[in-house]
């Protein structure tokens, strides 16, 4: 369907608005022990390494659910989420957005790198407002490195057993289709709706084509990261690499508890999809992206690869499912309150302006797995890492409540 001269102008506003990306990072450790200068391959303590996107990375940690009211009730970490820096005072790369929630930090006697960048794409580039986005590859300028070179200097001085990567959902344009989608909701009335399922920026992601070629680079990604470890000195027998695909965070058109008729999708849940784009998001586009990455494993030819299924992670607890609520709607004011992580959404919403702005939330931590959702996959990835015998399965969720480290319960299967 075309679009008016109106629709046309609240896309281009949401495009300007949304940095949804899925941005940079460092070499900023989840444990405070340094390692011995001994250690490295098969030396000394091991460690999880996570490599990618914003998927993996942490963004939107730092809220435990959602809420129209204050934000201070869904605050789980605070103003400091993102900071990595030593000192704890800031980014060492603005807007990388990797969380003290992010899901590597497994615990135990297991430490965790993340180097994960939210924006990141499997090659390096540095987007239009100036951000640098390293890539899984081995680019290396003015002290800025791909997460591949970054992985094979880390992996050289430290015992690293497992990498855990997301890849592949911004190569297929991630932010720009849930823009168009958002856009297309606030911009055409239920009456005559305009779908972004059939908008170009959708169907020439989907194309044949474009398909193949995002599951060579991600092939291409994964081999790089088997490079990096043998420059490092691995075995391929010694490491193993988790590839992780994508979560539904929204739910079918027959399970939102909002109507599609009005905007209070949008403007009180922050899910503006039409029933129809969500059921496509859900049968369709998610389906390809996620076959695209398995795919994109097997074409690597790498040989200590499991899969980490996380597509049904969050049903039941996805952004305006009717089984979950924001705060207010379940008589809740914090998110520390009995009952919160299994009454409350462990997706974030979707950000614009009118809720961005001058608040402390990010548009980019939209549509991301929020604290809940991160320490839901933190269960799921320590389940996977099976005790330094890595393995795989399907994360789902398990029974109710939290488990001893204050996470989700979940079950892999």
């Amino acid at each position: 369907m075309s679009s008016s001269p109106g629709r046309t102008a609240v896309r281009r506003r949401l495009a300007a608005l949304f940095a949804l990306t899925l941005v940079p990072l460092s070499l900023s450790a989840l444990t405070l022990t340094s390692p011995a200068r001994a250690d490295g391959p098969g030396v000394g303590s091991p460690w999880v390494v996570s490599v990618g996107d914003s998927y993996i990375s942490g963004e939107a940690g730092r809220w435990a659910g959602n809420t129209d009211n204050s934000s201070s009730g869904i605050d789980a970490l605070g103003s400091t989420a993102y900071y990595d820096n030593a000192t704890n005072t800031a980014e060492v790369v603005n807007r990388c957005h990797r969380s003290k929630a992010a899901e590597g930090g497994i615990g135990g006697t297991i430490s965790a790198m993340n180097l994960a960048c939210s924006g990141a794409q499997t090659t390096t580039y540095t987007s239009s407002d100036g951000y640098f986005k390293p890539g899984l590859d081995f680019y290396s300028s003015g002290g800025n490195q791909g997460q591949a070179l970054m992985l094979q200097n880390f992996a050289t001085t430290h015992n690293v057993k497992m990498v855990a990567v997301s890849i592949g959902g911004n190569d297929f344009n991630f932010a720009g289709i849930v823009t168009d989608c958002v856009a297309d909701f606030l911009g055409s009335p239920s009456w005559w709706p305009d779908y972004c399922k059939d908008d170009s920026t959708v169907t020439s992601e989907m194309t044949s084509a474009n398909i193949a070629a995002v599951k060579a680079r991600i092939s291409t990604a994964f081999q790089n990261i088997r490079t990096a470890m043998r420059n490092a000195g691995y075995a391929d027998t010694a490491w193993t690499l988790e590839v992780q695909n994508y979560p539904s965070p929204i739910p079918a058109s027959s399970a939102f508890r909002y109507s599609q008729s009005g905007y209070t999708r949008q403007s009180t849940g922050g899910c503006g999809f039409w029933n129809t784009d969500a059921d496509y998001a859900n049968n369709t586009l998610l389906p390809t992206i996620n076959s695209t990455v398995t795919g994109a494993a097997t074409a690597s030819g790498l040989t200590n690869v499991k899969l980490l299924n996380i597509a049904g992670a969050f049903n039941g607890r996805r952004l305006c499912e009717n089984t979950v609520g924001l705060l207010e709607e379940k008589g809740l004011s914090s998110w520390t309150q009995s009952g919160a992580v299994d009454s409350t959404e462990w997706i974030n919403q979707i950000r614009t302006v009118s809720t961005a702005g001058s608040s402390p939330y990010y548009i980019q931590e939209s549509l991301h797995p929020n604290y809940w959702g991160e320490l839901a996959l933190r269960d799921c990835v320590r389940q996977a890492y099976n005790a330094g015998t890595p393995k795989s399965g399907t994360c789902l969720r398990g029974s109710n409540g939290v488990n001893s480290y204050g996470e989700p319960q979940m079950v892999l299967q």
